[in-house]
């Protein structure tokens, strides 16, 4: 494989010393992006963007096309391939999101659920993985992706989105063992789903606990720490003579950011309502940490975003093992422009914090 032309993003999740703090953005592959539009309406819808490894490729290079700043490449894919291929049946309903022709709802539904093999039944998604890392030429690192089990779930136990997912929390404490089922099943899956993605080309890898943070503090340590715990153990931690890092990112996980960092991963994602100088008091020392400007200050004018990020800046301090991301995906409704400021801001006002 090519060497890496820029691997600053692998370093600081190393917590290795870097010359600027890199810089990527969740969702930077997305509807923001004119260029994304045309694409997705050239592939007709948006499941058909993420089967096709040529679109998947072409939309995941888009952003760093247009933003030489970036620091990483994400995968384009959406975390639902995973009950995709468990038979139930993802489709997309324009201005509700996804939804699923099966639910599961009881633990027969759950037994007949198949574990499915990430070569055979989402083979689409190896192959987008190996075309982009070719694509990529060694010009930055790429990211593969997963949801976390518990967020996984909601959607296949409530048939989609949900604001209160009172399905699945029924299910949480009617019938535990029926979730803890389907929680395991779904564990192994991200687990090989995973290492596909590092043995196809992935340079590390995301576990994206969006749901996680509706969770009581003692119900998220049962049912969504200790799968992605479960995960982080059985992943390949190496690969073509450098690691592999890992992050662990729970939205609304400000709480528990010590028995996250415990949880065996390299680095853990932040979402905007901590303060990431607080939180590297708190777990710094054993992880490295990635975040966490509020998406929605891409909204503000340019010289407004560059003081936030400045802000960011100096909270975390000096030092590696930060990673600048946004606290959560970038939004449809924000100027590219916008996001050209933001980019330029993380490496312009970060240098002095690796002198």
């Amino acid at each position: 494989m090519t060497a890496l032309k820029n691997d600053r993003f692998l370093r600081a999740l190393l917590k290795q010393p870097v010359d600027v703090t890199p810089v990527w953005m969740m969702r930077q592959a997305g509807r923001y992006l004119p260029e994304y539009r045309a694409s997705r309406a050239k592939a007709g819808d948006f499941m058909s963007l993420c089967m096709n490894p040529e679109f998947a490729c072409e939309v995941t290079m888009q952003p760093l096309d247009r933003y030489p700043q970036l620091d990483a490449a994400i995968l384009f894919s959406d975390i639902l391939t995973i009950p995709d291929a468990m038979g139930q049946g993802l489709y997309f309903e324009t201005g509700e999101g996804p939804r699923f022709k099966k639910v599961v709802s009881t633990l027969a539904d759950i037994e007949a659920l198949p574990i499915p093999d990430p070569h055979k039944d989402l083979g689409y998604v190896m192959d987008a993985v190996s075309t982009i890392r070719r694509e990529l030429n060694g010009r930055v690192p790429l990211i593969g992706f997963s949801g976390s089990p518990w967020t996984l779930a909601t959607y296949m136990v409530e048939g989609g989105s949900s604001k209160d997912y009172r399905k699945t929390k029924t299910m949480l404490y009617d019938n535990p063992q029926a979730l803890h089922l389907l929680l395991d099943k779904l564990a192994q899956t991200v687990t090989s789903y995973l290492n596909g993605q590092i043995m196809a080309g992935a340079q590390a890898v995301q576990i994206f606990d969006s749901w996680g943070g509706s969770l009581s503090a003692a119900a998220y340590q049962e049912f969504s720490l200790a799968y992605m715990k479960k995960i982080v153990s059985g992943l390949i931690r190496e690969h073509e003579g450098r690691k592999v890092p890992v992050i662990l990112f729970t939205k609304g996980g400000g709480l528990w950011l010590e028995s996250i960092a415990d949880a065996g991963a390299d680095a853990l994602g932040l979402d905007w309502t901590c303060d990431i100088g607080s939180a590297r008091d708190r777990v710094g020392s054993k992880i490295a940490l990635q975040g966490n400007m509020d998406p929605t200050v891409l909204y503000a004018k340019p010289e407004a975003i560059r003081t936030e990020v400045g802000r960011i800046l100096a909270s975390y301090g000096k030092g590696s093992g930060h990673v600048f991301n946004l606290g959560h995906g970038i939004t449809p409704e924000v100027d590219p422009e916008h996001a050209g400021a933001f980019l330029r801001a993380v490496h312009e006002l970060s240098a002095q914090y690796h002198e």
